[in-house]
């Protein structure tokens, strides 16, 4: 099946969404990009991961990240679904979302990119589309991608927080270690060689002294 691989470019694909038609590289713009696609509109999970990205839409735009969803439905159905979405996070029923949600009626685009779940299929027997995070940066190219079958809802915080990684990483030579959030401390990249991360990180280099004698765990303060 077709997909997108860490480091593709993004295709230029044209679609119909409940914001009109777009074609996708205009629609990032010079901006990062998440794409997330749903089984279903009118669905209970995919209704709850709309809604929780609908209220961090606000902490996205601070990162400079636009937002659009993708659904194997029609824009009209997108559109009432919308109003169940934000009647779920407690506001007005209306059917704007500070996204766009990509009509893919005959899963074109799913195709293209990756997206059916082969295990989760409708009552026509098609298959359903999974739960696809793509994180694209300001290159149109794929930072990032996270697969959840459809019986899974994701965690919007920890997708927020691996922006927060990969705009870190993007700009300076650093790592992050595991359960990282923004402000605590970053490693510094193994083939950095310790005289070159002590000029590039003058907040200091701390290296965890470890059985086998390699100073391999080097941390410096957040840049």
């Amino acid at each position: 099946m077709p997909g997108l691989l860490l480091g593709d470019e993004a295709p230029n694909f044209e679609a119909d969404t409940t914001q009109g038609r777009i074609r996708f590289h205009d629609f990032l713009g010079d901006s990062w990009g998440i794409l997330f696609s749903h089984p279903r509109d009118f669905t209970p999970v995919c209704t709850t991961e709309l809604g929780r990205a609908a209220k961090l839409a606000p902490e996205f735009r601070k990162r400079n990240v636009k937002m659009i969803a993708l659904s194997i439905d029609e824009v009209s159905d997108h559109l009432a679904w919308s109003k169940d979405i934000n009647a779920y996070n407690g506001d007005e029923p209306t059917e704007k979302l500070p996204f766009p949600i990509i009509a893919d009626a005959k899963r074109e685009l799913s195709i293209q990119l990756g997206m059916l779940d082969p295990d989760e299929r409708d009552k026509e027997g098609m298959p359903l589309t999974a739960r696809v995070v793509f994180i694209f940066g300001p290159d149109k190219k794929l930072k990032l991608s996270i697969l959840y079958p459809a019986t899974t809802g994701r965690n919007f915080d920890e997708i927020l927080r691996v922006v927060d990684s990969l705009q870190l990483t993007a700009k300076n030579k650093v790592a992050t270690p595991v359960d990282w959030k923004r402000g605590d401390s970053v490693m510094v990249i193994p083939s950095m060689p310790d005289d070159e991360a002590k000029k590039l990180f003058p907040e200091g280099v701390f290296t965890k002294e470890l059985p086998s004698g390699k100073k391999y765990l080097r941390y410096t303060p957040q840049p």
